[in-house]
């Protein structure tokens, strides 16, 4: 079964959301005394920091499209690389056959250009298979096996390379979910903690109180300051 989409819980940049995290540990650690009341120690404190000092290490989605771009570029060179082996082997095959012959078609390279990744690396293997069984009529164009070791050596690359990008990609779902999970844990556990720092000082100290408060988007914040004014 295909894994529900993992939506974030919050509306804050992920660097927003460290400082935040930062901001609060920090104000517990200052009330610490008041927070063992509600059954929050400093043992919890020090989980959420670790959970926090965790979340920053996470690569950004800068860095691994960084990576997948690299990763696709090194690809699309490799192809370009393989195709062009592959054309200068049939511009040999068209010295001999018509290309309108079945000796030419068995080749399988008229829609080159337009092939996917998959169909150019099983067409390449094809067009060494197909060049091996008629080497007796290819040879005198200068078809030999450097030629076909070449056509093997780039689609091998070429396979390797698209199998990397793959890799990358995946790689880049994965650290989004990871990063989006981990956001919305530290992100519950800050909620909590500002609510019992509101709770504390609600009656208190109203300025220690609005440092527990957390705002998501200037609209909050203007209603929380109309509704002092009633």
């Amino acid at each position: 079964m295909k894994k529900q989409d993992t939506n974030r819980n919050h509306n804050w940049p992920d660097a927003d959301l460290y400082m935040h995290c930062v901001s609060a540990i920090r104000l517990a650690h200052r009330d610490i005394d008041y927070f063992t009341g509600y059954g929050y120690d400093i043992d919890r404190l020090k989980s959420f920091k670790a959970k926090t000092d965790k979340f920053k290490q996470l690569p950004d989605d800068d860095e691994l499209v960084g990576d997948q771009m690299i990763a696709t570029e090194k690809k699309n060179k490799s192809r370009e690389k393989l195709k062009n082996a592959i054309r200068s082997l049939m511009t040999r095959v068209a010295m001999k056959f018509s290309n309108r012959t079945g000796r030419y078609r068995k080749f399988g390279t008229a829609k080159l250009g337009d092939m996917t990744d998959s169909q150019l690396i099983f067409c390449a293997r094809r067009v060494v298979r197909v060049a091996r069984s008629q080497m007796d009529w290819l040879a005198e164009t200068g078809v030999n096996e450097n030629i076909l070791g070449r056509i093997t050596e780039a689609a091998q690359e070429f396979e390797r390379l698209t199998n990397l990008q793959i890799d990358r990609i995946s790689e880049r779902d994965i650290a989004v979910e990871r990063r989006v999970d981990d956001g919305n844990g530290i992100y519950e556990e800050l909620v909590i903690l500002c609510n019992i720092g509101k709770d504390i000082w609600a009656e208190k100290d109203r300025t220690k109180y609005d440092q527990y408060c957390l705002y998501e988007s200037n609209n909050e914040y203007k209603k929380e300051l109309a509704s002092r004014k009633k």
